[in-house]
Formats: structure tokens, sequence, C-alpha cells
């Protein structure tokens, strides 16, 4: 069979596998047990405070949060805070990040994908690093996250870049 150069030309292949990281950021696959019951997710271990998925994690809020269908809630960096995120594997969320940090080997990368859609992970999310998600389907998603500085509303370590700073067409469902 010969299919014509008029397509071939045209053609790609998905990627099936893990992309290369942005520095710094690391995504940890959880257990997730289910039975007829139900499924059950340990989020993570905890000693005096401290993560042990991220050595030197040390919780100091945790907060949760719902972004409702079509909602963009993108993008903001950190100074002094890291961020964890955990999305509910019954939950769906496209989560996007840009490396802001001028002397990272990963300046200006970006990165997307699906977190929750049943799997259960934890993202860590260095400061510097630009981070949002949008809700791109049906039905309202959750995300729990924790981090390593407590909310000053004095004196907020948020600094905000608008959504389209990631690129045309970034919080789109990817056609094809």
């Amino acid at each position: 069979m010969k299919i014509s150069s008029k397509y071939t030309k045209k053609s790609s292949v998905q990627n099936y596998f893990t992309k290369r990281l942005i520095e710094g950021v690391k995504l940890i696959d959880l257990k997730k047990f289910s039975d007829c019951g139900g499924s059950f997710s340990e989020i993570s271990r905890v000693v005096d405070g401290e993560m042990s998925e991220f050595p030197g994690f040390e919780i100091k809020q945790a907060n949760y949060s719902e972004v409702l269908p079509g909602a963009i809630k993108a993008g903001h960096y950190h100074l002094k805070q890291d961020d964890v995120w955990f999305v509910p594997p019954s939950s769906r969320l496209l989560i996007g990040l840009m490396d802001l940090r001028e002397d990272s080997p990963t300046y200006e990368a970006k990165q997307r994908f699906v977190m929750g859609d049943g799997k259960a992970q934890l993202l860590f999310i260095p400061k510097g690093v630009l981070h949002g998600t949008a809700n791109v389907w049906r039905k309202p998603a959750s995300l729990i996250y924790f981090v390593n500085q407590q909310f000053d509303p004095k004196n907020p370590d948020e600094n905000r870049l608008d959504y389209t700073v990631f690129g045309e067409g970034f919080w789109e469902i990817q056609k094809g």
C-alpha cells in the first residue's frame, strides 16, 4: 500500500512519552488502590511538617480550589514560594508551566499536561516557574495544593501574568 505524499508530508506522530520536565519540576505518580466500593490514594507522608516526597519542602499552608468549566486560572509565579499540586483522580485539569528563571537550563520552556483523569500524581512547582490551570471540560474540577509559605494579603508573593503569555492556543484542547 502506498500513501500519497500529499498526506505523508503533512503527517506527524503523537509523542506518547513524557517530555523532559522544566528544571526543578517534579511529577510523581502515586498509587491508587481500587475495589468494588471505590478507591484510595495516599497524597503524602508528612514528618515534622516536611513532605517525604520532596525533602526540604515544609508545608506551611494547604489549600483547596474548585475550577469551573471553561475557567482559565493562569498564570502566576512566586519569588519565595514553592507549590505542590494534587488533582484528585476524579477531576481533570489542563496544567501549564513556563520557566521564567533566566539562569535555568530550561529558561522559557513551556509544558502542558493533564492531571487527574484517573491518575493520582503530585506536581512540585519551584519558585520562578509560571503556572496555571484550565478546565476545558464540562464539569467542575478540584485542585488541592500545598505551599511552603503562608499567604500574606498585605505582601502577597503572587506575581501575575496574562494567560496569553503561554502562547496562542495553549489553553485549548488540541485537535487531531
